[in-house]
């Protein structure tokens, strides 16, 4: 226990940078995922059969192969077909790693989220569209005024708890060498020459991020409910 102590103190400022680059990595996944998630839930509802197919194909395709495999084909597959992401530093951040980590979970995060969001708007009464619609309404103003509004606040525990996988999904870009709270472990194993302690800090890390995330969204939950009662 001393030596986990003695490392978390000496190495603090590695692993806080680390805390600093799975959080940026995190918010930015989960909130443009859910973008994503957004227009191809809507593809799905669209009753249009080749955007329905699109969409379809995509969700079973990034949901039935690893997120690890996915973030090495974007680093590696993306120059190979001729893209290539800036290379440059923000801040200390390696800026070509970090846009390819975030936009591997991106793709990823998207395509839970498109249930998600699927699921969400389903779950809404037609009849509350219908109801809408009569009274003058477009069926676009109608999605966007009346059925998104509530299908958001009855999904937003659910994008929590995917905001929470993201979190833990995010140190697999370790893999492609983004200084995340992961990479640290590694890099303070090589320096300190103890395997053990810099994996348990990181733990610890990751259980803190998680748990208070997770405490957060209880309350959100508590608070929908009293909303919804009244």
């Amino acid at each position: 226990m001393e030596m986990v102590i003695d490392t978390a103190v000496k190495y603090n400022d590695i692993f806080m940078s680390g805390v600093k680059i799975t959080i940026i990595i995190s918010i930015l996944s989960c909130f443009f995922g859910l973008l994503l998630g957004i227009v191809l839930a809507f593809m799905k509802i669209s009753g249009i059969k080749i955007l329905q197919a699109i969409a379809a194909v995509y969700v079973e395709i990034i949901r039935g192969t690893p997120v690890l495999v996915q973030i090495s084909l974007v680093f590696f597959g993306l120059p190979f077909l001729g893209f290539h992401f800036p290379s440059f530093q923000i801040m200390g951040v390696d800026f070509e790693r970090l846009s390819a980590g975030v936009l591997a979970l991106i793709i990823n995060s998207g395509a839970y989220e498109c249930e998600i969001v699927r699921s969400g708007i389903q779950s809404i009464p037609k009849g509350q569209l219908e109801g809408a619609m009569s009274l003058g309404f477009s069926k676009w103003e109608s999605m966007v005024r009346i059925i998104i509004p509530q299908a958001i606040r009855n999904i937003l525990p659910v994008i929590g708890n995917e905001f929470v996988t993201l979190i833990k999904e995010s140190s697999q870009v370790s893999v492609i060498g983004m200084a995340d709270l992961m990479y640290t472990a590694t890099t303070i194993q090589g320096i300190s020459f103890q395997p053990f302690p810099p994996l348990v800090i990181v733990a610890l890390y990751y259980f803190i991020m998680t748990f208070f995330v997770s405490m957060c969204l209880r309350v959100l939950e508590r608070h929908l409910k009293v909303k919804s009662v009244r």
